[in-house]
């Protein structure tokens, strides 16, 4: 499979500590890739190696399958829209000539002014077209926006979002994750988004890197991801095997498993229905816990599991 990113043991060490360490990731065309971990886990190091910021230790990446160290690798940068840390906005200009500015330095030169009219449509900051208002005196998520157009003013495939939810209130929060849900629906723009706000990226996310300590542990789809989440029901029996041969001829195979007091049952379970048909069948049912996980704590599982390793 050919990825808009990929990256191979991706490293880098800053003098005896390694910020990060044999990273592999997959983004795939059409992916919003929610790239998930704390404060200081190498979100930032990876987003700055592949737009270019910084170089890596060990490893390499590849951008639509150019690996970065083919020469090629600059036209493919042209693909690729980033915001890293903060927006690249000039604070004493205006939204027009944030734009102007940007098209300059990516060699743009035709139809500039329509070009920036539409891509100010498309962020919701049409009324700044023929405004003098300094994005200095603009709102955070009205910066944000942007800083969004600075990096659609290229026409990416490929856009890199560090952090965009920082800072901005439930309104404007909205308004971003509706704006990336739009881009990726109607232009078809990859995204990779790095957070720590899980469940504001689990309303945009199809796949998911979680990062920890400059280690990628794990990637999984948003489809995976909701099926560990589904409800489940723990039945503490000293009947386990007995149990367990009952609920396979009521369940799916993946939504029962085994555990060490009991079986677990997965999804919405009619629990009225379920423990008259156990106690039916002469099993002794020694407790139940019921049991709703969230994507954190999906999250504070993994992390957790990692951290004790």
């Amino acid at each position: 499979m050919s990825y808009v990113l990929e990256t191979f043991n991706l490293s880098k060490r800053y003098k005896n500590q390694w910020a990060l360490k044999d990273v592999n990731m997959h983004v795939s065309k059409g992916d919003i890739y929610g790239f998930v971990g704390e404060n200081g886990s190498g979100k930032t190091t990876v987003i700055r190696l592949v737009t270019g910021l910084i170089s890596a230790t060990e490893g390499n990446f590849a951008l639509f399958g150019v690996r970065d160290d083919n020469k090629e690798i600059l036209l493919e940068r042209r693909k690729v829209g980033a915001i890293v840390e903060t927006p690249s906005i000039y604070l004493n200009m205006n939204a027009t000539d944030n734009l102007r500015l940007q098209c300059m330095a990516l060699g743009i030169n035709q139809g500039v002014e329509e070009k920036i009219k539409t891509v100010l449509s498309e962020v919701g900051l049409l009324d700044q077209f023929e405004s003098k208002k300094q994005a200095s005196n603009f709102s955070l998520g009205m910066r944000q926006r942007l800083g969004i157009a600075i990096a659609l003013i290229g026409d990416p495939e490929f856009i890199i979002l560090d952090e965009p939810m920082n800072g901005l209130d439930p309104a404007g929060i909205v308004e971003i994750r509706e704006l990336i849900l739009r881009l990726n629906h109607e232009k078809q723009i990859t995204f990779l988004i790095s957070s720590h706000i899980l469940s504001e990226l689990s309303l945009v996310a199809t796949k998911y890197g979680i990062i920890s300590r400059g280690k990628l542990i794990k990637e999984i789809t948003a489809e995976e991801l909701k099926k560990e989440c589904r409800p489940s029901v723990i039945i503490n029996t000293s009947d386990r095997e007995n149990l367990y041969s009952l609920l396979n001829t009521l369940f799916l195979p993946d939504d029962i498993n085994l555990t060490g007091l009991g079986v677990r049952v997965f999804g919405d379970v009619n629990l009225n229905d379920l423990l008259k048909k156990i106690i039916d069948a002469g099993i002794i049912i020694n407790g139940i816990s019921c049991i709703q996980t969230t994507i954190e704590d999906y999250y504070l599982s993994i992390i957790g599991g990692f951290r004790n390793a």
